[in-house]
């Protein structure tokens, strides 16, 4: 049995899991994230809630982190949202539990999940793709996560897509969760209801408090809005161009995607598939193994469980 735990600026959540990944027990607190010491505290009332709801003997924990850590000696080395930012977490926990104590990036711990028992399970070489309000990652590569040199790998939106494009709060222009995330999706959208105005589009605004939602916009496309249409074709071309620059540099077996996003999967899987299939490098078989594009199957269980799976 193992512990993962999902250390989330809300709440903190704690699974139990066998060595398939089946989660046999979950506890969640919220997390007070007004001082490391309240933190760590709230780590430790979970991993006390959940093992007074299962009483076994964990061989290991896991802890998935939002930020940069660096997990061989166990410290965060930044995180922004949680003050934990050199602060060594494993070291803290050590001191209540006997066990080997883990630690890990929640993003790449989402695709550790994917790989063992999701969307990706049995594959060595992944990439999991989170698409949310900007675009998260994680690599796997021989079955191992490529962490890089100091642990901040698999920052996967951040590469540029668009030379001189959108602003994005990493500093750069053009980077890809400016165009293909729930953010971009909407962004998108604006752009091409300012040149239609009778788009369906404008009523969910006036509705949504003169926002659009990446949810309205599929809707809208499903009804025949010209706006929508543009939006959805324009975003799913962006989505494509990077899974593509991805697939030329590792040719994973699978490419997963999860997020949001990710719900309208009846929606983007041809249209994406088709994309990606026409810019994607040319093998030098038609009969040669092709990168699989699939949808992520565990939802936010996926951190939890992949924290739980941290060697």
């Amino acid at each position: 049995m193992r512990i993962g735990i999902d250390l989330g600026g809300t709440n903190t959540a704690a699974v139990i899991v066998d060595e398939s990944g089946v989660i046999i027990g979950r506890a969640t607190v919220r997390t007070n994230a007004g001082s490391t010491g309240s933190v760590i505290e709230g780590l430790l009332s979970v991993c006390d809630a959940l093992l007074a709801t299962v009483p076994v003997k964990p061989e290991s924990f896991g802890i998935g982190v939002p930020g940069t850590v660096n997990a061989e000696s166990g410290e965060v080395i930044f995180t922004p949202n949680l003050p934990l930012s050199g602060v060594n977490i494993t070291r803290e926990l050590q001191k209540k539990y006997s066990c080997p104590i883990r630690l890990g990036n929640d993003a790449n711990c989402a695709a550790l999940g994917e790989a063992v028992a999701g969307g990706a399970r049995g594959v060595s070489d992944v990439i999991l793709i989170t698409l949310g309000t900007g675009i998260g990652g994680g690599i796997i590569v021989g079955g191992k996560l490529h962490t890089g040199l100091s642990g901040a790998a698999g920052e996967l939106g951040h590469m540029v897509i668009v030379a001189g494009g959108r602003e994005c709060g990493c500093g750069r222009k053009g980077c890809w969760e400016t165009y293909a995330s729930a953010t971009g999706l909407k962004r998108t959208a604006k752009e091409f209801m300012e040149l239609y105005d009778r788009s369906i589009l404008w009523d969910f605004y006036r509705k949504n408090n003169d926002k659009v939602s990446g949810k309205t916009v599929f809707v809208a496309q499903r009804m025949g809005d010209a706006a929508a249409i543009l939006a959805v074709d324009s975003y799913i071309g962006h989505l494509a161009s990077g899974i593509v620059n991805l697939i030329n540099i590792l040719e994973p077996e699978t490419v997963c995607l999860g997020g949001g996003i990710s719900n309208e999967w009846e929606t983007l899987a041809g249209p994406l598939q088709e994309k990606i299939d026409a810019e994607r490098y040319p093998n030098s078989s038609a009969d040669s193994p092709r990168t699989r594009i699939v949808r992520a199957e565990l939802g936010n269980d996926a951190g939890l469980i992949g924290a739980a799976m941290l060697k």
